[in-house]
């Protein structure tokens, strides 16, 4: 504690200091980057200024994370790396997210890889939203928008020299000891350019704000948690690239390759973790000037290998006789409900996914400002996903959970801008052709593949016979639509309109998971509320249409005020939404089960969802002697409903809001921000989703920047203030969390996973 009053001593003091010693002053601007292979456009999109993007990097080492200053934009909580992106309520693969212009895919039956995860955000330099109503340009097979994250593109010398710089930095966060550091070096002449980026996080659990539970049980001898530690929070996790480019005459060749290595991550709404995760991605882009035309070409293939079972804070030793041993190990074996015979040692869970892509686009210039813009995509997506015996009811054979799995998207799209006085319209048509398949499975009892019978424990054996008999060939014939308008009446107003149809076919494990076994269904689940999910090979697209209204007044400068309003409405015609599965009779429940975990099975119905972004910025003084002062505030509101059975959609962020004073003096910017989040009523019965009360925080944040440089200090959650996460699932992170219903003194359902408590965190970063 006495170094927490120190630090915080030392934090307080930046806000008095005064410097006129600004000559080597080192100013962050925006940097917009166009990789090949992307469309760069502006029109229907928000995007975050670098400064905002490396402030964010002393906080978290989770790049969606930085989404979270982006009005509309939420996160779903997973890993400590591994939130999955929120757009009005639309979330994970409802949304299309690319890195570095590669669509990476989410190769685990919890999502726990998510695309966003594989660039850590020392890397990233331009994050970019587009919300609904998006480009079809930038669009496809997502009906929530898309989110464009790159990293700094390549450098090159002037004419004759040569070009050698790097960049070092390192940061510790007190709550979970989490520390790491980033390393990048560039070498390159005028044509030539060389770079390596590396990035090292890891953390132990966090700890919240107060105590959340009654019980310090993980079921691991000698292993216990203190009553306000959040169980399997803890992780570890490198990136690594080296990007070589090409620059002359026009046209800009790169070619990156990628590996990223987390050798664990825990997941406190998962029953599992993740245990290893390796991932090689291999990315080739091509940019070149036809004329008046520009040509852009992207080729890339990703392969990962992903492993899951129980982390440290979770029972790893399953049997049926208190006291008893396994043959094999003499490790002893507890009861557990249920009575599970002999001991199962974990619960090994393999995924292997390769995914390869190329993307093809022209932007042909017309008569005037008008432009064309035409592209084709193709992406051939393959998936493995077994689970090896390991003794009790998980054996004596290997589980197939998806046998392979096949998703082949083709897309073609065209595009059309014009300009007219104060008028600029952006018009699109695209479709897609979205070919699935998958093999035949079985269940841990049988080592063929069966074609009728029964047994195996939660019916394995029918379930497999049922999915076996059924062709699971699918083709998806997908078309969007997209019309954005921009009117500038003058300089000191915008108004945007937007009106779009987007469909997303659905993906593999909505598709293709099979059984209705309650432990086999509790691996499948992407949304961490501690249910179990059954796939359906019936499942129609998701088709959205949505309406959106952009006002933006501001001085004509904007620099000095701005006010920015966005409401919106989607339908979701298909949505893949879930009913209550009965195993026994392999039908909906006839009878729901309330305030308890269950078995869901996806199925499509109707949703409609709505709201409102508001965010605004003010200069309230500038050129004083304390600095400029400037105040900044954004608010969100979402509403989804499920148009069929009038129940809340799940894990919709309720009404919250930031408000942030921020002082720039010299090299200093200091910031004091207050975040508001309202109480979620509106929860998801059929899911049994957990309520959540609402709460205020309040951080400070505090930059030094130099030329060579800079140095930040902060203190999250300043009071200490313990607060449930509205979108961070049900807690199941520690404990027999394999046990349904648990026992005595164990995670119970009803407790949410609560947010970090108190953390102080500083940061440093070297240019050379």
């Amino acid at each position: 504690m006495r170094a927490h009053l120190k630090l915080l001593a030392t934090f307080l003091s930046l806000y008095a200091v005064q410097s006129s010693a600004v000559d080597d002053v080192f100013t962050l601007e925006e940097v917009v980057v166009t990789a090949p292979g992307d469309v760069a456009l502006d029109l229907g999109s928000y995007s975050l200024s670098l400064p905002e993007i490396v402030s964010g990097r002393s906080r978290t080492s989770d790049t969606a994370s930085l989404l979270l200053d982006i009005p509309g934009a939420s996160a779903y909580g997973a890993g400590g790396v591994s939130s999955l992106p929120v757009i009005h309520g639309l979330a994970d693969d409802r949304l299309r997210a690319k890195v570095d212009g590669m669509d990476l895919v989410a190769t685990c039956p919890n999502h726990m890889n998510s695309p966003l995860s594989y660039i850590d955000p020392t890397a990233v330099e331009v994050l970019r939203v587009y919300a609904g109503v998006t480009p079809v340009s930038v669009g496809g097979d997502s009906i929530g928008g898309t989110i464009l994250a790159q990293s700094a593109a390549p450098a090159f010398a002037e004419p004759g020299e040569r070009l050698a710089k790097g960049e070092a930095g390192a940061f510790f966060r007190s709550n979970g000891d989490g520390w790491g550091g980033n390393l990048s070096g560039t070498y390159a002449t005028e044509s030539l350019s060389l770079n390596y980026t590396g990035a090292y996080a890891q953390s132990d659990n966090y700890k919240a704000g107060g105590d959340f539970k009654n019980y310090d049980f993980t079921g691991r001898e000698g292993h216990t948690l203190p009553l306000d530690e959040v169980g399997s929070t803890a992780y570890q996790a490198s990136n690594q690239a080296v990007k070589l480019a090409y620059k002359g005459e026009g046209r800009l060749v790169d070619f990156t390759y990628g590996r990223q290595h987390i050798p664990y991550e825990g997941y406190p709404n998962q029953r599992m973790d993740m245990v290893d995760n390796q991932s090689d991605q291999f990315n080739l882009g091509y940019a070149d000037k036809l004329g008046e035309s520009t040509v852009k070409v992207r080729a890339y293939s990703e392969h990962t290998q992903h492993e899951m079972d129980f982390g440290d804070d979770k029972r790893y030793w399953y049997g049926g006789a208190s006291g008893g041993a396994s043959a094999t190990n003499g490790k002893p074996c507890s009861p557990i409900a249920g009575g599970m015979k002999g001991c199962a040692a974990g619960m090994p869970m393999y995924t292997d996914g390769k995914n390869t892509g190329f993307n093809f686009s022209a932007e042909i210039p017309l008569a005037g400002d008008d432009l064309v813009r035409v592209g084709v995509e193709y992406q051939r997506y393959r998936l493995d996903d077994w689970w090896e015996p390991s003794g009790a009811n998980m054996s004596p054979d290997t589980f197939w959970n998806i046998n392979n799995g096949k998703r082949d998207r083709y897309a073609l799209f065209g595009e059309w801008e014009a300009q007219r006085d104060r008028w600029t319209h952006i018009l699109g048509l695209r479709f897609e052709n979205v070919e699935m398949d998958a093999g035949s499975v079985h269940g841990y009892n049988l080592d063929t593949f069966p074609v009728s019978g029964t047994g195996g424990l939660g019916n394995q054996t029918r379930d497999a016979a049922l999915f076996n008999a059924k062709d699971h060939g699918k083709t998806d014939y997908n078309w969007d639509f997209s019309w954005i308008a921009r009117f500038t009446p003058e300089a000191t107003q915008t108004y945007e309109f937007g009106l779009a149809q987007k469909t997303r076919s659905p993906n593999l494990y909505e598709r293709y998971t099979w059984s209705t076994w309650q432990m086999a269904a509790f691996m499948n689940n992407f949304v961490g509320d501690g249910n179990g999910y059954v796939g359906n090979l019936d499942l129609e697209p998701e088709v959205a249409r949505t309406l959106s209204l952009t006002a933006d007044w501001h001085d004509a400068e904007k620099k000095r005020w701005g006010v920015l309003v966005t409401p919106y409405l989607t339908y979701v015609q298909n949505y893949i939404d879930a009913v209550q599965w009965d195993s026994a009779t392999d039908a909906p429940r006839a009878v729901p089960i309330v305030d308890d975990f269950t078995v869901l099975k996806y199925v499509n119905q109707s949703a409609r969802l709505f709201g409102v972004d508001l965010s605004a910025h003010y200069l309230l003084a500038r050129g004083t002697g304390f600095g400029n002062f400037t105040l900044k505030g954004m608010a969100s509101y979402t509403r989804g409903e499920n148009e069929d059975t009038g129940d809340n959609l799940y894990n919709i962020m309720p009404l919250n809001a930031k408000l942030s004073l921020t002082q720039e003096l010299g090299p200093w910017r200091n910031t004091l921000e207050g975040e508001l989040v309202a109480t979620k009523n509106d929860v998801s019965q059929v899911r049994n989703e957990i309520r959540t009360a609402g709460y205020g925080l309040v951080h400070l944040r505090s930059r030094y920047e130099r030329k060579t440089w800079s140095a930040e200090l902060g203190i999250e959650n300043l009071f200490d203030r313990f607060y449930d996460l509205p979108l961070g699932g049900a807690y199941v992170g520690q404990g027999t969390t394999m046990t349904i219903p648990p026992e005595p003194n164990e995670p119970q359902w009803g407790t949410p996973v609560p947010g970090t408590g108190r953390s102080f965190y500083a940061a440093v970063t070297v240019r050379f």
